[in-house]
């Protein structure tokens, strides 16, 4: 249990919210573990097997406190919301934000910037840990590209123009992406990025978590009452979850790369624990995918110091302090949107 930004995340299982006078009780076992004074929330996230009493609910709903509930693993089930307007507000102000051009211009700048800035935190790192294994020439000089690339997305430009940064950086990066495969190179190597379907192991990883990644950041939004579909750097495209892709894109480096390379390099995943099929698509067996899926869920346990809130939160909440900070933004709260920069 803890509190980020005045929302309260519950993933204690087995938890109990209750009514306790002006107070959100916090039961586990028959014993309270939490009280927090219901004027010093704006919202409740619950993952897994919470639950809430009635009393406390229509308690919320009559202060204005929205409770989310979503699976153990981050997907989105439900809201409750008492008659307020405070979600449509923050859609309508979405919705205006996303067709003036200079503003999504901005808000997509500050995607690149953590998109770009957290790739060549890899390859900083890649240098630093396996000097001994990568061609540290190749790997310098793409670190060194990166770097440009982020003074130059820091210049006022047009939307279309900052999409050729983003697509000339992610295309440097993925360049020497196999660089940073330093074990079972004969059956796991790295030509290209492609999808749709993947076409070799590297690729079947990559794709099937930020498939993971895209349900936690999408049921994020949700939570904080912001639409997924209406993004800035992605625009419209009927099926597509414009914001939900344009807020993973700093998170893409930092957890599902980074989760790959780990699952290869320290032999989690093996190459019997992928199939080709006559098409050519790879895909996983049920073993290697409960492998990756149980790897992405302690992943998302592990603690990390964010810079911009100060505090030490889990990796899973971090889809939700992002999310939350975007709501600010769009809402005219804070001056501009944080990306989350790993460092």
């Amino acid at each position: 249990m803890k509190k980020h930004l005045n929302t309260l995340f519950v993933t204690t299982q087995g938890a109990y919210l209750s009514k306790d006078g002006e107070t959100v009780a916090v039961k586990v076992e028959q014993e309270v573990r939490l009280r927090i004074p219901i004027h010093t929330i704006e919202g409740i996230v619950c993952f897994g097997n919470v639950s809430a009493s009635p009393f406390l609910m229509g308690f919320c709903a009559k202060n204005n406190v929205g409770i989310s509930f979503l699976t153990e693993y981050g997907k989105f089930l439900a809201r409750v919301q008492g008659p307020v307007s405070g979600n449509v507000l923050l859609r309508r102000g979405q919705y205006r934000r996303a067709d003036d051009m200079t503003f999504s211009a901005e808000m997509a700048k500050s995607v690149i910037t953590g998109k770009i800035a957290n790739c060549r935190t890899i390859l900083q790192r890649a240098l630093r840990d396996h000097p001994d294994k990568i061609d540290i020439q190749q790997v310098e000089r793409v670190s060194s590209h990166l770097y440009q690339q982020l003074e130059i997305t820091q210049k006022d430009a047009a939307l279309d123009v900052l999409r050729g940064y983003e697509g000339d950086a992610a295309h440097a990066y993925f360049n020497v992406f196999n660089q940073l495969i330093v074990a079972q190179k004969e059956d796991f190597y790295f030509n290209e990025r492609n999808r749709r379907p993947p076409l070799d192991n590297v690729n079947c990883l990559l794709s099937f978590i930020y498939t993971l990644m895209m349900h936690d950041v999408r049921s994020a939004l949700e939570c904080v009452g912001l639409d997924p579909a209406v993004g800035f750097l992605h625009r419209d495209r009927p099926g597509r979850p414009g914001l939900a892709l344009d807020l993973m894109e700093e998170f893409r480096p930092f957890i599902a790369d980074r989760l790959v390379l780990s699952l290869i390099n320290l032999r989690k995943v093996q190459a019997k624990g992928f199939q080709k099929s006559d098409s050519g698509a790879v895909t996983m067996t049920d073993e290697t995918r409960k492998t990756v899926l149980v790897s992405y869920q302690e992943r998302k346990q592990k603690e990390i110091f964010h810079p911009f809130i100060e505090e030490k939160i889990t990796i899973g909440i971090l889809f939700h302090v992002q999310a939350l900070l975007l709501a600010r933004f769009l809402r005219g709260d804070l001056d501009g949107y944080p990306p989350f920069l790993w460092k």
